[in-house]
Order: C-alpha cells, then structure tokens, then sequence
C-alpha cells in the first residue's frame, strides 16, 4: 500500500501554533511534507516604483522562515527551502516525493490568488488536489452571519452583527511530532543578496529591533499583555508584521486577550480586538470586491488631482513636505519600515487631501517600505482615507488619538535638520 505524503506549502502562515494546514496534514497523511518557496515574483526591481518587497520586509521574511526551519526541526521534521516560480518548484517536488495531496492557506489579492490559480491548474495536470484553507482571519468565513457577497459594506454594520452573532473557533492543537519522507535537499536559506536585496541598514532612533518569527510573535504577545495589567488604555501591540507573514494567527492572539482579561478581571475592551476585527473586516472585503481596490477611483470617482503630481509625490516619500510631523512620520518610515497606524493615517490623507496626489502612488510605496505589509489592509486602508473606499462613514472607529501631532520628541527624533529639508 502507498503512504499518503501530503504537501504543506506555507505562505503568510510561518508559525507551528494553530496552522490547519500543518494539523490537518499531520492527522490525515503518513508523512508531511513542509515547502516554502521565495517567489522572484516579489524581488523583482524592474517595476516602476521598484521591488514590491522591501529590504526591511525582506529580511523580516528571511527571519521569519528561519524560525519556522527551526521550530519545525523541534518537531523532527525539516522545512524545504527553494527559489522559484511556485507551480514549477511544486510539480518537480511532487515528482520527486510521490506526493498525494498539497495543502495551502487561501489567499485574497490578486497576486497572491493568481499564484494559487497557476499553482492549482500545473498540480491539476498531475491529477494532484490543491487543497485551500482559510487560516488568515479571526472569524472563519463559514461562521459570518451572512454569505460573502451580502457582507455589509460599512464596517459598522459588519463589526456589530459579527459581534452578535459570530464567536471564534477554538485554536486547533499544535502538532507535537511532524513524519517526514527521507529529504535529500532541505535547500539554503538564502541571503537577501542572493533574491537582489539591499542589506537594510537598522537605524538607532528605532530603538529594538523588530526580528522575524513565530518565536519572538509569542514573546511580543506576551510583553504587550504584561504590560497591560493594570492600565486602562492599553498601548499599541505592535504585532502587525508577525500577524502580516502569519508568524501568529489572529485567532491565537484572540484567545490569549480573552484569557488573559479574564485572569485580571480586566473590564476594558482591548483595542486589539478592534485592530483584529479591522483586519478581518478589509479581508473580507476583498473576497467581495477584488480589483476595485486597486483603482483610482475605487468605489466612487476619480479624486481631482495635482498637476504637479511627480514632484510633490517624491516631496512626500523623503519627508521634505515642509509638514514637521508628516515629515518626521516619512523618516521613519523609510529608516526602519514601520510606523504606527495614526502616522499612516496621517500621512495618507496628506498625500491625498492636502498634496492631491494619486492615492494608488502611496499604497505602492507603503508595499515596498512596510514590514508589515498586508494587500488587503494596505489598499484598503489607503482607499478608505482618499474617501473612494466601500465605506466613507466608519471614521469614529478608524481614527486613532491625534495627541502624536503635538509630539515634539517624536518630531525632534525624526525630522531632518532645517538645513536638509525642503519645504514647498
């Protein structure tokens, strides 16, 4: 009798911890076998606006796989490392494996769909089933109230009938051994030379480092719910780029707050359920309404725009708006790949209210910079803010505390000295 060897392509779910597909492949075959393949796809720099990954992200990314490669070792199993186009490294691997099945978390954009969509239909020729999971948000699509097509477009509206008359699934078990088949060639984790990276520079001002991986997802969790014991406005948790890449699951993260307010009898709600259900939220939306995100007129008309768009759009990327905050927020950004989400807030609506500058301009930087990248929260977010999003009318749940405009250290930290800027 042949063993059923079942493939486990990892994607944006780099984690052990509540991975179905990793779950499901170990309950269900003989022996599992883990891939991750680096896409050139998203390295390539003869795009426009340059690579679609940028270095910070990138090395993010290289981090975060290697800890997956060492997570799974503890596990007795091994993660197989290639560069290539998916569909091709896919079947040569199923070949080689005599695999039976191929497992893979569901993506939403575009790009991410038509990678699955070529992989499903090469794997199809071998008669092999490309079977798709949903492992990205925190309510499972099965479980909405309502089907994806009649989803409300306005976030209030989803926030409270989700709220009503959903409820979270359960994390499922962490598989405590993986059987793997004999590998002859695990593969090299590659350096970010080797995908056409530059080595990003860590800049001081950012303070620690933020390190890829599931491991250091865990211990961030953990810091942010220490640290918000005993106060009543809990502070960013800054999981978003291990959230981004799946290095923790959104539901994981649920279920420790839940547990967590209920061990310290905590009555606050905690505004990380509220980032999560933002998340699902732009998730959701674009299983509904796909590429309209990625137009300039979104769901309404095309904004009117500057003339002089060039200029002022390469004024605002290297912070020279002669705006001290918007200025200081661009800085940041591009010394370390992250800011938080009022500065992003604040920056978009700059470029788009104050500059008139194509908002599309600004969601292609931020995937280039952020480490924390996401297609659907990125173009949704940045559709919302130029007012041609779904919904126009969420604001009072959107909008963080404006009390980082009057901040004078972060300017002083941030903001270039007089003799380098450049204001308009």
């Amino acid at each position: 009798m042949n063993e059923k060897i079942i493939l486990v392509w990892f994607r944006n779910d780099l984690r052990i911890h509540d991975n179905e597909i990793l779950s499901e492949a170990v309950r269900r075959a003989d022996k599992v076998l883990p891939v991750y393949i680096f896409d050139p796809f998203y390295f390539k720099s003869d795009a426009p606006s340059g690579a679609k990954t940028g270095n910070f992200r990138a090395r993010f990314q290289i981090e975060s796989v290697a800890n997956l490669r060492e997570n799974l070792r503890k596990l007795n199993a091994e993660l197989i490392i290639r560069i290539g186009d998916p569909a091709e490294v896919l079947v040569k691997l199923a070949e080689e494996y005599h695999i039976s099945e191929v497992y893979h978390h569901r993506e939403v954009a575009p790009d991410e769909t038509g990678i699955s969509e070529k992989v499903e239909e090469a794997l199809w020729k071998m008669k092999l089933n490309l079977r798709h999971f949903i492992g990205h948000t925190l309510y499972h699509k099965e479980d909405l109230p309502f089907p994806i097509k009649d989803i409300p477009d306005s976030f209030v509206t989803f926030k409270k009938k989700v709220e009503r008359d959903s409820t979270v699934r359960p994390v499922v078990p962490t598989p405590q051994h993986v059987l793997i088949p004999e590998i002859t060639d695990p593969g090299e984790l590659p350096t970010l030379s080797a995908l056409n990276i530059a080595e990003p520079v860590d800049d001081a001002r950012a303070g620690v480092k933020i390190t890829g991986g599931e491991t250091a997802a865990l211990e961030r969790l953990q810091q942010y719910l220490s640290n918000n014991v005993t106060k009543n406005q809990p502070n960013s948790s800054g999981l978003g780029p291990w959230l981004a890449i799946g290095c923790i699951s959104p539901r994981q993260v649920y279920w420790e707050v839940f547990n967590h307010q209920k061990e310290h009898h905590l009555q606050n709600a905690d505004p990380l359920m509220l980032e999560l259900l933002w998340r699902d939220y732009f998730r959701f939306m674009f299983k509904k309404h796909g590429r309209q995100f990625f137009q300039s007129e979104g769901f309404g008309t095309a904004p009117d725009l500057a003339a002089n768009q060039d200029e002022l759009f390469e004024q605002w990327k290297s912070g020279h708006t002669g705006e001290p905050f918007i200025d200081a927020a661009m800085h940041q950004l591009n010394a370390t790949g992250y800011i938080s989400n009022y500065s992003r807030q604040a920056v978009a609506a700059f470029l788009t209210k104050d500059l008139q500058v194509d908002w599309t301009r600004g969601a292609l930087y931020f995937e280039q910079k952020l480490i924390d990248y996401s297609p659907a929260s990125n173009w949704g977010n940045w559709a919302f803010i130029a007012g041609v999003g779904n919904d126009t009318k969420s604001n009072r749940f959107f909008n963080a505390s404006k009390s980082a405009q009057s901040d004078n250290d972060y300017i002083n930290t941030w903001l270039p000295t007089v003799d380098d800027t450049h204001p308009l």
